[in-house]
């Protein structure tokens, strides 16, 4: 049987939502304290995961992504966590094609061998 790989978890600060990793933007408090945006998604420190929509930034920017990554946002901080999250959401738009959906291949069946059939064929 082929391994599956498993995809990566994570739940949005925002609306509470659980979706793989690559599907949400991450937001970093770093050791030095301040909290950034994380492209990468790799950079050192407590993380949180939002939905690319403006409307799950706006909630986890209401005071949930301060709790979720221990420590206060300030609307400085706010405004520039906005600005680098379009900023991210634009660069992923260019780097993205546009995503083709196929039908799936139909299954294709083998018949499964007569029991014992071998077995009598084989004696004399």
């Amino acid at each position: 049987m082929p391994h599956v790989k498993r995809v990566p978890q994570r739940t949005c600060v925002g609306c509470g939502e659980v979706e793989g990793k690559r599907e949400l933007v991450r937001f970093v408090r770093t050791p030095e304290g301040a909290v950034v945006c994380d492209p990468t998604g790799k950079r050192n420190g407590r993380g949180a995961y939002v939905h690319s929509d403006g409307d799950c930034l706006d909630r986890a920017l209401d005071g949930r992504l301060a709790h979720a990554l221990r420590c206060p946002v300030t609307p400085e901080d706010a405004e520039g966590l906005r600005q680098a999250f379009a900023d991210l959401l634009k660069a992923r738009q260019a780097k993205r094609p546009p995503q083709v959906h196929r039908a799936p291949e139909p299954l294709r069946l083998q018949p499964r061998p007569r029991r014992g059939a071998g077995r009598r064929a084989a004696r004399p």
